[in-house]
């Protein structure tokens, strides 16, 4: 098949591209970047996209972003994100829409270079392939973002700005409240969240953290 590789690491990017065309395959274009993918992808139309999360300039989630668009312009070109990392909100956009097609492989989890080359092969022929760890994040985060929906708009502006650091003093003034009303959103915000009063954990720190994964 033919094979388009984003990955900015020099070393596994020709590492890469060895492993492929030693089995057969055809690596039509190697880059390091999200753009140079797009474009490599628009250029040669390859039957599977092999594409890192984080690349430059920002190396967050370039990557990743990139897959989608390639989903969303050429959904005949099959993807692979194969990373370290996991970012679940636009894991979930990549696999959202009955994905078919798409791969989501863990670098240190694939032990064999046969798992590899399989999942490659799946991914062809239209099938969906994902490491178990990347199902259980995406099902974690999807369940978080459940439970900040049985939240009232008032008690999101105050978790908001519980994650911006701010006390319940700072949060009443911005919001013209009451201190006891914001004492009042807060412990509503816990008990949404199903965060019980503990000797062990900090509830202020489990909702900020609650509310950035989702």
């Amino acid at each position: 098949m033919r094979i388009v590789i984003a990955e900015d690491a020099g070393m596994l990017r020709e590492a890469l591209c060895m492993l492929l065309t030693s089995r057969g395959h055809e690596v039509v274009a190697a880059v390091g970047d999200g753009d140079a993918l797009l474009t490599a992808v628009a250029e040669h139309g390859p039957d599977i996209a092999v594409v890192d999360v984080r690349m430059p300039p920002s190396h967050t989630d370039e990557g990743l972003r990139a897959a989608i668009q390639i989903r969303r312009d050429h959904p005949e070109v099959g993807v692979l994100v194969f990373s370290q990392y996991i970012e679940t909100r636009y894991a979930t956009q990549l696999l959202a829409g009955g994905a078919h097609g798409v791969g989501y492989l863990l670098k240190e989890r694939v032990a064999d270079i046969k798992d590899f080359l399989a999942a490659l092969d799946q991914i062809a022929a239209g099938q969906t392939v994902l490491d178990p760890e990347v199902v259980t994040q995406i099902m974690g985060a999807s369940r978080r973002a459940e439970t900040l929906g049985t939240l009232t708009p008032r008690e999101r502006e105050v978790l908001a700005m519980m994650a911006e650091g701010r006390s319940n003093n700072s949060i009443a003034a911005a919001l013209f409240l009451s201190y006891g009303s914001v004492e009042k959103h807060v412990t509503q915000i816990f008990t949404k969240l199903g965060l019980s009063p503990s000797d062990n954990d900090h509830r202020r720190v489990l909702a900020v953290l609650h509310y950035l994964q989702a």
